[in-house]
């Protein structure tokens, strides 16, 4: 389409053929995010345009073509200047009945919207979601009219239980507070906005309070959360994630804190319409969990029993277990993103073992139950352990680190222990990590309670190597028959091998100091006591 007819009709006051032309280029460019530079200054002249005629009186028929035109047109960052201004964004926050302080009363009362009027809201809101997204100068503005303040006030509003119009004003303060970290410090303070979300997610999940933090069980027979409600829970979760980055683990904050934990167990034990939704709402959870103090996740764990539900030492472990479950779904998804979909509840899960006696014991049984067959390397096989070891090797540092960190835990942050489960060529990285390749225990203090070995496990200790932490059947001696002659001439061929690696800089020969941490070969020979240094030893 020839956008300069289209640039030339918006000059008329005819709103018909305004409409006519503008839903023509909607329906030729509703799939296009990719567009032709060389049309990028007309594209910029149809933003500013179209800003000046929303911001006359007109019908909302033709409104809402005019936003959907421009959200089409924001997709594109280059060409956002005229819309990115004070004016440009006073006028869809405008449309989208967000009361700014600098626009001044708000006349129209919501029992007098109709479909049209929510149409046209939903629209502007939609523009302003791609403005404050591609551009910074939109951002700027946003902060200087105070938008913040008065997505806050939306939400307290009826208008806000539409589907859309909830939605878009959620995903709008997200992208406000995630784009400008500023503004997350007002929004909780002043606005409240913490508290704000909360109620927003209790009503979203129907939440009902039996108890202090406690949320009235779940029917079995319950349908699964419908699609609307898990996407507006989404938004909220992802809106909290920000707000509780840096938090203050203030008195006052810890109800908070702990109301949000309650309604994230409550969460946890929902499903959705689908598989991929319900795995996708419970990552939001988990990312938001791992940002609430570890003091508050016994939330998790102290509601009661009911039936044949998981559990432990009096504890109510379903929640628990549902994140074993996700973290082991995780792990088995193929070609995922490791970093981003599984060490946050690798670092949730390990910073609740830390911290809590009875989740650590109870994921330690699910995860790390009492060795029986030691025949098999601790990295085969398809139990959560032997899935887990395997990541202690991961090619990505961060993941391989959590991972390990995580099974350390477990073992109470024995290197003995550890070793036990995993193999020395597998805990190597994180021993060296920790200072601990001479042994010893990490510096959290665990409670006395011991674990017991299985007759098996003892049984077979001492035939179990302990690089590959498994059974081994006794090898041959392969020098045994070689004369002393043989032996010193073989001795003399690996020194020279590894010496001229060394000279090569292939490798570099290490050791260990006393304190655990690893140094090249020649510092740590000069750190040897002196009783052993001084003596006639070969």
């Amino acid at each position: 389409m020839d956008l300069n007819e289209v640039l030339s009709q918006l000059e008329t006051d005819n709103e018909e053929e305004i409409e006519k032309l503008l839903q023509q280029y909607n329906q030729e460019n509703s799939c296009t995010f990719t567009f032709d530079t060389k049309e990028e200054k007309l594209r910029s002249k149809l933003c500013q345009s179209l800003i000046t005629v929303l911001g006359k009186q007109m019908q909302r028929r033709c409104q809402k073509t005019c936003l959907e035109t421009l959200r089409i047109l924001s997709r594109d960052k280059r060409v956002l200047a005229p819309v990115a201004t004070r004016e440009g964004m006073l006028v869809l926050a405008g449309l989208a009945r967000l009361q700014l302080t600098e626009e001044g009363g708000d006349t129209q009362s919501e029992e007098d919207e109709d479909e049209q009027e929510r149409v046209v809201v939903v629209e502007a809101l939609k523009c302003l979601c791609n403005v404050m997204y591609n551009s910074a100068a939109a951002q700027q503005v946003s902060v200087d009219v105070q938008l913040a303040s008065s997505l806050c006030r939306s939400l307290r509003t009826p208008r806000a239980q539409n589907h859309e119009v909830g939605l878009f004003t959620l995903r709008l303060l997200f992208l406000l507070s995630a784009l400008r970290p500023d503004v997350r410090g007002s929004l909780r303070r002043e606005w409240h906005a913490v508290r704000l979300l909360t109620e927003v997610m209790e009503h979203t999940l129907g939440v009902r309070w039996v108890g202090p933090y406690e949320v009235a069980r779940l029917d079995p027979q319950a349908l699964p959360l419908p699609a609307e409600d898990n996407e507006r829970a989404m938004e909220s979760l992802k809106a909290l994630f920000n707000l509780t980055l840096s938090n203050t683990d203030g008195e006052e904050d810890d109800h908070q804190f702990r109301l949000i934990a309650a309604i994230l167990r409550h969460l946890l034990m929902l499903k959705t319409e689908s598989e991929e939704k319900t795995e996708e709402v419970h990552s939001h959870a988990v990312n938001l969990l791992n940002n609430l103090p570890v003091s508050s996740l016994d939330v998790l764990i102290n509601v009661p029993v009911h039936g044949g539900l998981e559990k432990y030492n009096g504890k109510n472990m379903d929640a628990i277990q549902r994140l074993l479950d996700f973290m082991e779904k995780r792990i088995d998804k193929q070609g995922s993103n490791y970093k981003e979909g599984l060490t946050p509840v690798l670092s949730l899960l390990t910073e609740g073992s830390r911290h809590n006696r009875e989740i650590r014991r109870y994921i330690k049984a699910q995860v790390l139950p009492p060795l029986k067959d030691v025949k098999i390397r601790p990295e085969v096989g398809t139990a959560i352990r032997n899935k887990l070891v395997r990541l202690m090797t991961h090619v990505d540092m961060g993941v391989k680190q959590t991972a390990a960190e995580f099974l350390f835990v477990l073992c109470k942050e024995s290197v003995d222990n550890l070793l036990k489960y995993t193999g020395y060529g597998n805990a190597a990285g994180l021993l060296v990590a920790r200072g601990l390749l001479a042994g010893g225990r990490g510096e959290t203090q665990y409670s006395d309670d011991e674990d017991s070995d299985t007759e098996e496990y003892k049984t077979a200790k001492p035939f179990i190597n302990p690089i590959t932490g498994h059974f081994e059947e006794p090898m041959p001696n392969p020098i045994e028959e070689m004369t002393e002659e043989q032996k010193e001439y073989e001795a003399q061929k690996l020194v020279s091998m590894f010496d001229k690696l060394s000279r090569q800089n292939v490798i570099r020969p290490m050791g260990v100091r006393p304190d655990g941490t690893l140094a090249p070969l020649e510092e740590t020979l000069c750190e040897l006591p002196e009783d052993t240094s001084g003596s006639d030893s070969d």
